[in-house]
C-alpha cells in the first residue's frame, strides 16, 4: 500500500509538471493561440468590413480555416496550433493580398498582424451588373484617369483622338490641348517631360499613335513633386509597356481618305530582363483649304480695308519610334533606359491675292503671293533611371534619373510675290533652323513613416540651350544670295534649379497631401551681331495642399490648393521674323515672363441609381497671362507709298480671374455604356495691350459625349461628340470647334477590324478669329474639308505569360504589415 501511494504521488507530480512546463521531452497537451488583425483601406484609411480572410499552411493552397472581418475591419482566428501559416485577404473592389510566413510558437502562440492595408482595384459597380472589368474613368485622390487601352474605339487614331475623350480636356482642330480652357498645360510621357512638346504640342500629339497609350492622367492640382510648370495643369500619357515572359507584339494599320497610319509593337521578356520596341508612321493626304482675312483700320478720320483670300494645299508625314529596356539586378536595384526618335513634317503650296482699298472702295494697292514651304520638326529623348528600394521597407525608394533631349524645328519657304508696290515684288527663300538641347538631372527619395505617413523629397536641374538661325536670301538667277541685314542667329539659355518636399498623412477619416516646391529660373539671350541681349532671373515658391475625405457608398470629397507657373515655349520666344506673308508677319517675343496661377478646387464624386458622377468647382487667378496679340505697323515703300502690316506676336497682357464648374457622368445600361459631361467657366481679364488698357469677360463652355454599345460579344459600335464655344482674349476671340464620329468594330480572335466615319453630316468646317484694337478690327478665317472615312485593322501575336515585373523576385522574410514587394522599375523624372 505504501509503495502504491508513492507511485501515485509520482504520477500526479509528473502530470502537474507536464501541464506547467510542457513535459520532459514532449507528450504534454498542445498550446493553442490566435492570429488577428485589422483591415484598412490604403487610400481612405477607412475600415474594410466583411472581407474574406483565408488561413493556409505555409506554401500550400488548401484552405484550413476562413472568416470575415467585422464592420470595424477586425478579424481573428482562434484555436491556432503553433506553426507557420499564410493568410489570403480578398474583397470586391480590392486587390487580393497574401501575407506569408506567419509563425506562432508555443512560447508566443498569439500573432497580431495589426494594421493590414488593402489597395483598391478598378471595379465598375452598377445596379444591374457587377463586373471585374476595369472602369474606363477613375477618380483618384489627386487625378482623373482615362484607361485608354480599354477603349477600342480609339484604334487607328492618334493622341488627339484619345485626349478628346478625357474629362476636363478639350482639343481643337489643330490638336492644341487645354484644361478648363487653358492651353498652358504640361504634358508628360510616362511621368517624364519630353522635348517633343517644346516646339509645337499639337503637331507632336499627331505623331503619337493612340494604340500605344495605356492611360491618360489629368492632374488639375499637382503636388510639389511635379514641375511647377503648367499653370493649367498636368497631362500624363502612360504608354503600354507589358512586362512579359516570352515574346508578344501588335500590329495596327489604318487607311482613310484623310489620314492613314501604321504602328507596330514588340515586347520581349525573360527573367529579370525585358525590352520593348515601338514604331509608327502616319500620312495625311493632301487637302486644299481656303482662307480669308479682312482688316478695317481707321486713322485720322480715314478708313482703309485690307482683304486677302487664297487657297493652300497641305500634306503631312510623320514617324515615331522608341526602344526601352530594363534589368532588375536583384530585389532592390533596377535600371531602366529608353530612347525615342521622332520626326514630323508638312509641305504647303499656297497662293493668295490681296488688296488695300479706302472707305469708298478705291484701290490703293494690290498684290499676289505664292508660297511653297517645307517644315520639319524632329528630335530625340534618352532617359536612364536607377531605382533603389530598401530591405527594411520596400516602400522606401531612391530614384536617380537623367534625361537628354534634342528638338529641331526647321522651316523653309520659297516666296514669289508681285504687286503694284515695289515692296511686293520679290523672290526669296526664308529659312529658320531652331534647335533646343535639354539636359535634366533629378533625384527623388521616398521615406515611409509611421501611421500611414509618407515623406517625399527631391531636387532637379534642367539646362536648356536654344538657338534660332534665321536666313533670308534673295533668289537671283536661280541662286540664293544671303541678305546679311535680315539674317541672324539668336542664342537663348534657360536654366531651372528646383527642390521640393511633400508629406502625405492621415488624420482620422481625412487624407492630406501637403508640400512646397522652390524653383529658380535663369534666362539670357543674345544675337550673334550683339544687336540685342538680355538677362533675367526669378524665383518661385509653389505650395500645394490637398485634403480628401472618403464617405460611404463610394463617395469622396476633396479640397485642394496649388500654385503653378507657365514658362514661355520655344514657339513663343523664337524671334524669327516670318515674312512669308509680307502684310501679316509672325514673330516671337524672347522677353516674355512666366504666367503664375493660383487655384482652389472642391470636387465630389458619387454613385446613385447606377450613375457615376464626378463634379468639381474651382477658382483660378492667373497673372502675366501670355496671349497672342496683333500690332499694326507701317513701312514706306521705295516709291514713298505707305504699306500697312499686321505683326502677330506674344505678350504678357494682364490678369485673368476665372470661376468654373465641370461635371462628368457615366451610366451603363445592359450592353450600352454612356458618358457625357462638360465644363462651364468664366474669362474675366484686364490688362494692357499695345499700350491700351483693355478688359474682356465671357462665359465659356465645352460639352462632350461618347458611348459604346455591344451588339454581340465580338461586335461593338461606338460614337463620340465634342463642342467648344468661342475662346475670348483681350483682343477678341478664337473660333469654336465641334467634332462628331461613329465607329463599328468586329473582333475575331487575335484580329480586330473596324470602320470609322468622322463628321458624316458636314463635308467642310469653317473657323473665324476676331481681333480688335483702338483703330482696327480684323477677322480671319479658314475652311477645311473635314468628313473622313477609314478602316482599321489590328493584329496581336505571341503567346506569353504576362506578369508584374516586381513579382519576379518575392521577398517573404517580412511579416505583418504591407507584404507586397516593390522591387523593379521605379519612378524616373516624374516632375
Amino acid at each position: 500500500m505504501k509503495k502504491l501511494s508513492i507511485i501515485l504521488g509520482m504520477v500526479l507530480m509528473y502530470s502537474f509538471a507536464s501541464a506547467q512546463f510542457g513535459g520532459f521531452g514532449g507528450g504534454g497537451p498542445k498550446i493553442k493561440g490566435k492570429i488577428s488583425g485589422t483591415i484598412i483601406d490604403s487610400l481612405t484609411n477607412l475600415e474594410v468590413g466583411f472581407a474574406t480572410i483565408s488561413l493556409k499552411r505555409e506554401g500550400r493552397d488548401k484552405i484550413i480555416n476562413g472568416t470575415l472581418s467585422d464592420d470595424s475591419g477586425k478579424f481573428e482566428f482562434t484555436d491556432i496550433t503553433p506553426g507557420k501559416y499564410d493568410i489570403e485577404i480578398s474583397f470586391l473592389g480590392y486587390e487580393t493580398k497574401m501575407i506569408r510566413g506567419i509563425e506562432t510558437t508555443k512560447k508566443k502562440p498569439d500573432y497580431n498582424l495589426e494594421t493590414i492595408l488593402l489597395a483598391s482595384t478598378d471595379i465598375l459597380l452598377d445596379e444591374v451588373q457587377i463586373t471585374e472589368k476595369r472602369a474606363l474613368f477613375e477618380n483618384k485622390v489627386d487625378r482623373i484617369v482615362f484607361n485608354a487601352e480599354d477603349d477600342a474605339s480609339v484604334a487607328g487614331g492618334d493622341a488627339t483622338d484619345v485626349l478628346r475623350k478625357v474629362p476636363n480636356l478639350s482639343v481643337d482642330l489643330d490638336g492644341n490641348v487645354s484644361i478648363r480652357g487653358s492651353q498652358n498645360v504640361r504634358i508628360l510621357i510616362n511621368g517624364k517631360p519630353s522635348g517633343m512638346f517644346s516646339a509645337n504640342v499639337a503637331d507632336a500629339l499627331k505623331m503619337f499613335p493612340a494604340d500605344q497609350i495605356k492611360r491618360v492622367e489629368v492632374i488639375t492640382s499637382p503636388g510639389a513633386k511635379y514641375d511647377g510648370e503648367g499653370s493649367g495643369g498636368i497631362i500624363n500619357i502612360v504608354t503600354k509597356k507589358a512586362n512579359v515572359e516570352g515574346v508578344a507584339g501588335t500590329f495596327n494599320g489604318s487607311l482613310g481618305n484623310r489620314q492613314s497610319n501604321a504602328s507596330a509593337n514588340l515586347n520581349v521578356g525573360k527573367g529579370r530582363f525585358g525590352s520593348t520596341i515601338n514604331g509608327s508612321m502616319f500620312y495625311s493626304h493632301p487637302v486644299d483649304g481656303t482662307f480669308n482675312l479682312e482688316r478695317t483700320t481707321t486713322e485720322g478720320g480715314a478708313t482703309t480695308i485690307l482683304t486677302q483670300e487664297g487657297i493652300s494645299n497641305t500634306s503631312r508625314l510623320g514617324f515615331n519610334g522608341s526602344a526601352s529596356a530594363f534589368y532588375d539586378f536583384n530585389a532592390y536595384n533596377a535600371i531602366n533606359s529608353s530612347f525615342n526618335l521622332r520626326g514630323f513634317g508638312f509641305d504647303t503650296d499656297g497662293v493668295f491675292t490681296g488688296a488695300l482699298t479706302d472707305g469708298t472702295g478705291t484701290s490703293l494697292y494690290n498684290f499676289n503671293n505664292t508660297n511653297v514651304g517645307e517644315n520639319l520638326f524632329s528630335g530625340f529623348d534618352w532617359n536612364t533611371d536607377y531605382t533603389r528600394t530598401f530591405e527594411a521597407n520596400d516602400q522606401q525608394e531612391l530614384v536617380i534619373a537623367y534625361q537628354l533631349s534634342k528638338g529641331d524645328q526647321d522651316t523653309d519657304n520659297d516666296i514669289t510675290s508681285t504687286g503694284s508696290l515695289q515692296e511686293f515684288i520679290r523672290q526669296q527663300n526664308i529659312f529658320n533652323d531652331g534647335d533646343n538641347w535639354e539636359n535634366t538631372l533629378q533625384i527623388d527619395y521616398t521615406q515611409p513613416l509611421p501611421k500611414s505617413m509618407k515623406l517625399e523629397v527631391g531636387a532637379k536641374t534642367v539646362i536648356r540651350d536654344i538657338s534660332s538661325d534665321s536666313r533670308i536670301s534673295d533668289i537671283v538667277n536661280g541662286e540664293q544670295v544671303l541678305d546679311q541685314n535680315l539674317s541672324n542667329i539668336f542664342n537663348y539659355d534657360q536654366d531651372v534649379y528646383a527642390g521640393y518636399g511633400q508629406l502625405s498623412y492621415v488624420i482620422g477619416k481625412l487624407q492630406f497631401i501637403t508640400g512646397v516646391r522652390y524653383e529658380r529660373t535663369q534666362i539670357g539671350g543674345v544675337f550673334d551681331d550683339n544687336s540685342f541681349d538680355f538677362e533675367n532671373s526669378y524665383e518661385n515658391w509653389l505650395p500645394n495642399f490637398t485634403v480628401s475625405r472618403a464617405l460611404k457608398n463610394f463617395r469622396n470629397l476633396k479640397l485642394s490648393y496649388s500654385k503653378r507657373i507657365q514658362r514661355p515655349s520655344l514657339f513663343n520666344i523664337n524671334p524669327f521674323v516670318n515674312t512669308s506673308n509680307i502684310t501679316n508677319i509672325q514673330v516671337g517675343n524672347p522677353t516674355l515672363n512666366p504666367e503664375v496661377t493660383q487655384q482652389i478646387e472642391l470636387s465630389y464624386n458619387t454613385r446613385f441609381a447606377g450613375f457615376n458622377l464626378f463634379g468639381s468647382g474651382y477658382y483660378k487667378r492667373t497673372t502675366d497671362i501670355i496671349e497672342q496679340i496683333l500690332q499694326l505697323s507701317t513701312i514706306t515703300d521705295q516709291s514713298g507709298e505707305q504699306l500697312e502690316l499686321s505683326v502677330n506676336t506674344f505678350d504678357n497682357v494682364g490678369t485673368n480671374n476665372s470661376f468654373g464648374i465641370n461635371m462628368f457622368i457615366n451610366k451603363s445600361i445592359n450592353n450600352l455604356n454612356l458618358r457625357f459631361g462638360g465644363d462651364i467657366f468664366t474669362y474675366d481679364a484686364t490688362g494692357v495691350v499695345n499700350g491700351e488698357m483693355r478688359s474682356n469677360s465671357a462665359l465659356n463652355y465645352q460639352l462632350f459625349t461618347n458611348g459604346e454599345y455591344s451588339i454581340t460579344g465580338t461586335l461593338k459600335a461606338d460614337f463620340f461628340g465634342f463642342f467648344r464655344s468661342d475662346q475670348p482674349t483681350l483682343q477678341g476671340s478664337t473660333p469654336s470647334f465641334s467634332i462628331f464620329g461613329l465607329g463599328l468594330r468586329k473582333d475575331i480572335k487575335s484580329l480586330s477590324i473596324g470602320v470609322r466615319v468622322i463628321e458624316p453630316f458636314s463635308a467642310d468646317k469653317s473657323f473665324d478669329t476676331t481681333q480688335e484694337g483702338t483703330n482696327f478690327t480684323q477677322v480671319s478665317g479658314f475652311t477645311l474639308p473635314f468628313r473622313s472615312v477609314g478602316i482599321n485593322v489590328r493584329y496581336k501575336f505571341g503567346k506569353v505569360d504576362f506578369k508584374e515585373r516586381r513579382s519576379k523576385i518575392k521577398n517573404t522574410d517580412q511579416k505583418g504589415g504591407d507584404q507586397q514587394g516593390q522591387g523593379g522599375q521605379g519612378g524616373g523624372i516624374g516632375s
